[in-house]
């Protein structure tokens, strides 16, 4: 009977394990299915590789030569003008002195994989460069960067290239150079367009200039005009909320992501509200409740519904790099903090700096972790991109990866007697409760199958930091 092994599984978990994997029936799915949120991003964790073994690792990975694939490169750049309080990504301030050197180094890094036999195995589909601010850097800075990046990646004649942004750097002379070195996408954290919470958190610009602001980006007609609006943010009530999603119909923009806040341990938004210089951020419930209304005036809308939380308004937006990205395709690496997958390998490179321009300079890739996927792990891909699009199909999962596919019908019965899912001929779709644990959902299915595949009752939460 199918489900048998993944039963005994959940029967031989303790209660809390148990909670965190199924999830509770006390209460409304929207709100209560789960205590908490579990991840950022859902994984399990590989097997690490000792230091010494590191630069032989990446040197090998480059002489690979591979079949051709889609693949994507993240390239981070570390520095703010100024510290948002939400933000657990700071790494340092913006100083063009040291921007500077930063670029040197970072245009070598890019230099010692060009021409490997890896990267002309096929081309890179999409470029995002994150932070941090990419958009804090001066123009001389961010056009050395990119004519870097067009002479040493193996771009694809479609390619998607994104730099992130905020509002205050959106100035012709900024917004020519990205433009005028390949940039064709540029996607802006604006957070809230209202002019007290955004102020709160420490977004100066008021409502009239974000919007002005988005028009004159748009004019340009070169880029596609993405933005980010978070919500559980102190001050952000649900009228507040109302009227930003109200005001994604007039900004002029192609698509937006909708993030739910998380409140880092001793970050300074955590600080503040202890301290009672802001109120209290949204509650998970409430942050439910702002979800599904938005999903509600979204989906009734004129947007077009690309992942579980990302939209797109006109058909310019292909959200490429976060697609691929989840599918679990290579994603190469590049700059201090930066994170990625190559050929199985993990890694995460140095996020102190002078840790990664001496590395630099010494002819290394700048590695500060480095691991082994896990075995299962073009099946975990495959499962967090369908789940990333709000559906699992079994059939398909199990064409390519056999029969312990259909244990997972033991938890999906559970889920679906709860109003996480839906199930029609074997494909399952997430309900808008589901759609708001779906990284709760995600992390459970991933930490079953690779119990069913190893034959453990448990496994290890892969602490993954975001990426762009």
């Amino acid at each position: 009977m199918r489900g048998n092994r993944l039963n005994q599984i959940l029967t031989a978990m303790d209660s809390e394990q148990y909670a965190l994997t199924v999830g509770t029936a006390a209460g409304e799915p929207l709100t209560s299915a789960f205590e908490k949120r579990r991840v950022v991003h859902a994984g399990v964790r590989g097997k690490p590789l000792l230091p010494g073994n590191w630069q032989s690792t990446w040197q090998s990975l480059l002489k690979q030569k591979v079949k051709p694939e889609q693949r994507v490169a993240y390239i981070h750049i570390p520095f703010c003008r100024q510290r948002c309080l939400y933000c657990g990504f700071f790494q340092n301030y913006s100083n063009e002195e040291m921007e500077t050197l930063y670029i040197d180094s970072l245009v070598k890094e890019l230099q010692l994989s060009k021409g490997s036999s890896y990267l002309d195995s096929g081309p890179v589909n999409a470029v995002f460069i994150g932070g941090g601010t990419p958009s804090t850097l001066a123009p001389q800075n961010v056009s050395r960067l990119l004519g870097a990046i067009q002479d040493c990646l193996p771009l694809a004649n479609d390619y998607e290239l994104t730099l992130e942004g905020r509002i205050n750097d959106l100035v012709p002379a900024k917004i020519e150079a990205w433009l005028a070195h390949g940039v064709n996408r540029v996607s802006i954290g604006v957070q809230s367009f209202d002019t007290g919470v955004r102020r709160a958190v420490g977004r100066m610009d008021d409502t009239e200039t974000i919007l002005a602001k988005l028009e004159l980006l748009s004019g340009y007609n070169q880029a596609t005009v993405i933005i980010d609006l978070m919500y559980g943010l102190p001050h952000q009530t649900s009228e507040v909320w109302a009227n930003d999603i109200r005001l994604l119909k007039l900004a002029a923009i192609d698509g937006l992501d909708l993030y739910q806040l998380n409140i880092y341990p001793n970050s300074a938004l955590q600080q503040a509200i202890t301290a009672g210089k802001l109120p209290p951020a949204a509650t998970t419930a409430e942050q439910a409740e702002m979800f599904a209304l938005a999903e509600a005036n979204l989906s009734a809308g004129i947007f077009s519904r690309l992942s579980n939380c990302h939209w797109g308004k006109t058909t310019r937006e292909r959200s490429l790099y976060n697609t691929l990205t989840k599918a679990g395709h290579n994603v190469i690496p590049f700059g201090a903090g930066a994170g990625g997958n190559v050929g199985g390998v993990t890694m995460f490179l140095h996020r102190n700096m002078a840790a990664y321009i001496k590395s630099i300079e010494e002819g290394h890739k700048p590695v500060a972790a480095m691991a082994l996927q896990p075995d299962g792990s073009e099946l975990h891909n495959m499962v967090v991109g369908q789940l990333e699009r709000g559906y699992l199909s079994l059939p398909v999962l199990a064409r390519h990866y056999g029969a312990v596919v259909w244990e997972l019908e033991a938890l999906l019965d559970i889920w679906e007697s709860r109003g996480l899912i839906t199930r029609r001929a074997d494909l399952v779709r997430l309900t808008v409760a589901g759609q708001f644990w779906h990284m709760n959902i995600t992390q459970s299915v991933l930490e079953c199958l690779h119990a069913l595949l190893d034959g453990v009752h448990s496994v290890e939460v892969e602490p993954i930091a975001a990426q762009g």
